[in-house]
């Protein structure tokens, strides 16, 4: 078992510094990830009581992961410009972070479509998107050396109001058109 930093390779004073992300990176990868789920969720949840329609479901979650992943990647890049304070670089990075993650974490939730029939595929989803809310909670908790119940508490309620809303809403729409 290594028990000190040259048993596992690391020569000198390295600087750990180097391992940590960048922070344009985990800015757009925690607003990806967060947006990802929140979006997808409410979407799929609202699709699903206004339609019970595979083919809706699918075509809104690759809808999300396309077109608000580009979306909320302007968005970032747009707010990152209007700081004044970051390079040409750091604004790319954080642009590019947000759309990756947005676009992956919310084609992530057709994992489930495709494992489950509809009904429980919405259910794993939504179990899905509340982990993924709750784990970016815990790591934002975490580096604010902040008790990680309020944030999670905090961040998961919005996501539930979100699904509960859109749910009333896809619900409203089908008592009118059916």
């Amino acid at each position: 078992m290594p028990t000190s930093r040259s048993d596992i390779g690391i020569k000198g004073n390295m600087d750990i510094e180097k391992f940590k992300i960048k922070e344009t990176l985990r800015v757009g990868a925690s607003f990806g990830v967060t947006s990802g789920a929140i979006t997808t969720m409410g979407l799929m949840v609202g699709l699903y009581a206004g339609t019970r329609s595979l083919k809706a479901v699918i075509g809104g979650v690759l809808t999300i992961a396309i077109a608000d992943a580009f979306s909320d990647a302007l968005g970032m890049h747009v707010h990152e410009e209007s700081e004044n304070e970051h390079t040409p670089v750091e604004i790319w990075e954080s642009t590019i972070a947000t759309f990756v993650s947005k676009c992956i974490f919310a084609a992530s939730f057709l994992v489930p479509v495709a494992l489950f029939d509809l009904n429980t595929a919405i259910i794993a989803s939504v179990l899905w998107g509340l982990s993924l809310v709750a784990i970016i909670s815990y790591l934002i908790a975490r580096d604010q050396k902040v008790a990680p119940y309020k944030i999670i508490g905090e961040h998961v309620f919005i996501a539930m109001a979100v699904i509960f809303i859109t749910a009333l809403v896809g619900l409203w729409i089908n008592s009118f058109i059916r």
